[in-house]
């Protein structure tokens, strides 16, 4: 498995989950959509960010499994369940960033989204699989 690929993946990993616990924290504030603080620009900031890292995840799962004889095909379908999760969830958090002003009800919804969550599990699953075949490999 390429190092350059599996940095890129567990720094994405890392952005994503970041993120999450941040959209976690200002959730839980109760920030009225309608009531601008300093957090606001930090959770669009978290949100523009977690977009970013989303762009091409499966592409990388791809590169890092590529020359893999065995077991290939599964890989790539997997792949393509994180583009899909990937893509679901980027939807969502390209229409909250379309608000003038983030709530942390908006917020707590979007964590709450099966998108998002589904997403996070796929790549705490590809991670940790990844992790255990290359060490036979």
């Amino acid at each position: 498995m390429s190092t350059t690929s599996q940095d890129a993946l567990s720094k994405r990993i890392d952005t994503i989950e970041e993120a999450y616990e941040f959209f976690l924290a200002y959730a839980s504030q109760g920030m009225p959509s309608d009531h601008p603080s300093a957090s606001s620009s930090q959770i669009r900031h978290h949100l523009q960010r977690c977009d970013e890292a989303l762009t091409g995840l499966s592409d990388i799962v791809v590169a890092m499994t590529n020359g893999w004889n065995r077991d290939g095909g599964f890989y790539r379908a997997f792949a393509a369940v994180i583009e899909r999760d990937a893509r679901d969830a980027s939807a969502a958090i390209q229409m909250v960033l379309t608000l003038t002003s983030i709530g942390s009800q908006v917020i707590d919804n979007l964590n709450a989204s099966i998108h998002l969550r589904a997403l996070l599990t796929d790549l705490f699953l590809i991670d940790e699989v990844l992790k255990t075949a290359s060490s036979r490999t």
